[in-house]
């Protein structure tokens, strides 16, 4: 990606610069990136290879624990090898590749839990038209356009911040290459831009927590005047979405819609979203669901009866 910068590699300053610091962060994070691949990995296999779990709404859970991985994978490994080196260095057209993947697959997850949003409400609100509003067609095209959504907003995050000349200093003060902490390097006015990258995010994470808002509040309202039962069954099969949708959409507010001006408390923050909020969202989905429970012990027992009919 070629552009008039002088600047051909970034420095990242990381989390900490104190040495010890720095080892106890690298067992902790890697402890935390490996839960986050091999929870999100259990539930994409059980629910791939379960027959019991073909509703809508376990093929969207399934793309939201691959994207847990991915948008995880795009920082964390990096993250947790400049732990153990002293140059923390990245390459220009690494950085920009960082910038797309973050955003791109972000994006795309906000865009799924808002679908999930609307199969919830479909489900809870009109189950009698349920099979045939979310058939498997209606689904595949909705998550095929919460991909092509993701690549709109990254592709134009990416761009904007591309086409800047940076001249020099080359130290990032995060531990990835984002938005706001390329602007603050950048050797010209990113006033225009900065307006655009958070009229861009601003746009798109209002929108679909709008849409995640009035379709809970359209589900309870439905609700009203039932008795405490389905009020309970919104909760239970409400309840694990509404939870991971606040963990998700607070964080990223707060540091994209607003221009950044404090730098290590956007890095704080990020980190919730990229490392934590991955690794707890199996947990979230798993503990308070029984068919995913059920669906895992059963796999598992098949793991261990084909294993001991080989012995």
């Amino acid at each position: 990606m070629e552009n008039a910068s002088s600047v051909k590699e970034f420095i990242l300053l990381g989390l900490s610069e104190n040495q010890g610091v720095q080892k106890i962060c690298f067992v902790m994070f890697l402890f935390f990136y490996t839960i986050t691949v091999a929870g999100n990995l259990l539930i994409v296999i059980t629910v791939i290879s379960s027959q019991c779990l073909n509703s809508p709404m376990y093929f969207f859970l399934c793309y939201l624990a691959f994207l847990d991985i991915c948008y995880s994978s795009i920082t964390a490994p990096k993250m947790i090898a400049d732990f153990l080196v002293e140059n923390k260095t990245i390459s220009f057209v690494g950085c920009i590749a960082q910038l797309f993947g973050v955003h791109f697959f972000v994006c795309t997850e906000f865009f799924i839990l808002t679908v999930m949003a609307y199969d919830r409400y479909v489900a809870i609100c009109r189950p009698l038209h349920y099979t045939t509003l979310m058939t498997r067609r209606v689904c595949g095209r909705m998550v095929f356009g919460s991909w092509v959504g993701g690549f709109v907003h990254s592709i134009v995050q990416t761009l904007l911040t591309s086409q800047l000349p940076f001249c020099g200093p080359n130290k990032i003060d995060h531990y990835f290459c984002d938005v706001h902490p390329l602007l603050q390097l950048a050797c010209t006015d990113t006033y225009t831009v900065g307006i655009i990258v958070v009229a861009n995010s601003g746009m798109i994470t209002l929108s679909c927590f709008f849409i995640l808002v009035m379709s809970y509040v359209v589900i309870l309202v439905s609700l009203k005047r039932q008795i405490s039962e389905g009020w309970h069954k919104a909760l239970s099969t409400c309840g694990s979405h509404i939870t991971v949708v606040i963990l998700c959409f607070g964080p990223c507010t707060f540091i994209y819609i607003r221009p950044s001006s404090n730098l290590s408390e956007d890095k704080s923050v990020a980190v919730f979203y990229t490392v934590i909020i991955p690794m707890l969202n199996p947990l979230i989905y798993t503990l308070r669901n029984k068919e995913v429970k059920s669906a895992m012990r059963k796999l598992w027992s098949r793991k261990v009866g084909s294993e001991n009919g080989k012995v």
